[in-house]
């Protein structure tokens, strides 16, 4: 007797050019921001005011760009990472098309690149996603790799494709929101007078306040976007019985505590490159610092660009990322590396 269950796929089951189109569209409306700033102490104002988004050219506050990140990832869980060991990294993704409240939202994915571990029972699987709108507009673009299980250990390994991936978005291939213009920039309203000419590359910043992840509003956030990897609500799915904080969960948190530093980097246009460096769980206290990385000036008016490394941790001294072995401290959770559009 069939089954009519879907029990996701295993590294076997990717190949080399395979289009994933994902299930499920989402439409996202003002609840989506509001529960978004209720999980994470997100106060940017340029999503959250429509008169001051008005004010920098926009005809009004768009979606966080986490939200977008989110949703577009969530879509891509069923068919990517659902029997996934962990996600690896990010790189080439950029923010394309603002998200509106009202916007319906779908994912695409394409395989890019295959990779079978050394012990015959997982694989690396490299994926390039593509978020659309309903006028199948790109609105967001990025590649991710995942350790996925293999079902059947004795099943061929496929050849080995590792794709090039460049070390970072340039400059001049981040995409501007049309119309955005921060020459009449509020900065007592936006928080902090902190303008693109007083960041310098190799500057770091402690973003100094801190959040304890509770096992509730991680699940909360992750069911929110549809996330479905077992991994995050399924004690058994883990030998320490403990569920996994879903990445992005961090992602959204040390963004939103690098407001305290960074209220200014308003918009997030292009993701460099991401590690999720050590599992979190909860009761962790994620606190965030950031290094300086590049700065890039921008066509559109008083609009300038900071290449950001923003490191999230659960404890010890800030801007300490490796050992002298060159790996991860235990406390680093995240190493991100991005681009956020600031007013010059």
């Amino acid at each position: 007797m069939g089954t009519k269950t879907n029990a996701g796929r295993f590294f076997e089951d990717y190949a080399i050019g395979q289009m994933i189109h994902h299930a499920v569209p989402r439409t996202v409306k003002m609840g989506e921001r509001a529960l978004y700033h209720m999980l994470y102490p997100a106060r940017h104002a340029l999503y959250s005011s429509d008169q001051f988004a008005q004010s920098c050219g926009l005809p009004f506050s768009p979606l966080d760009d986490m939200v977008a990140f989110h949703v577009v990832f969530g879509k891509t869980v069923p068919d990517v990472s659902l029997n996934a060991v962990a996600n690896l990294g990010y790189a080439q993704g950029r923010w394309i098309t603002p998200v509106w409240p009202g916007d319906t939202l779908r994912s695409v994915s394409e395989v890019i690149g295959l990779k079978q571990n050394s012990n015959g029972k997982t694989g690396v699987v490299w994926v390039r996603t593509t978020g659309l709108n309903q006028h199948d507009e790109t609105v967001l673009e990025y590649v991710r790799w995942v350790m996925v299980r293999k079902h059947d250990v004795d099943a061929p390994a496929p050849e080995t494709v590792v794709p090039d991936l460049p070390k970072a978005v340039a400059a001049e291939d981040l995409v501007i929101p049309k119309g955005l213009d921060f020459s009449d920039y509020d900065f007592t309203l936006a928080g902090e007078p902190h303008r693109w000419d007083d960041y310098e590359v190799g500057e770091q910043i402690d973003h100094v306040d801190g959040v304890t992840v509770e096992e509730a509003e991680h699940m909360m956030a992750t069911r929110l976007w549809q996330n479905t990897a077992k991994v995050h609500f399924d004690t058994s799915a883990r030998p320490d019985g403990s569920r996994l904080i879903y990445g992005g969960h961090v992602i959204s948190m040390a963004r939103a505590l690098s407001f305290n530093g960074l209220a200014n980097a308003q918009m997030v246009v292009g993701l460099n490159g991401g590690a999720h460096a050590n599992p979190c769980v909860s009761g962790d206290t994620i606190r965030g610092w950031s290094e300086v990385l590049d700065k890039a000036e921008t066509p559109a008016p008083g609009v300038g660009a900071l290449r950001l490394r923003l490191v999230a941790t659960k404890g010890g001294d800030p801007f300490r990322l490796k050992g002298d072995d060159d790996k991860y401290l235990p406390e680093v959770l995240l190493d991100l590396d991005y681009w956020a559009l600031v007013p010059v």
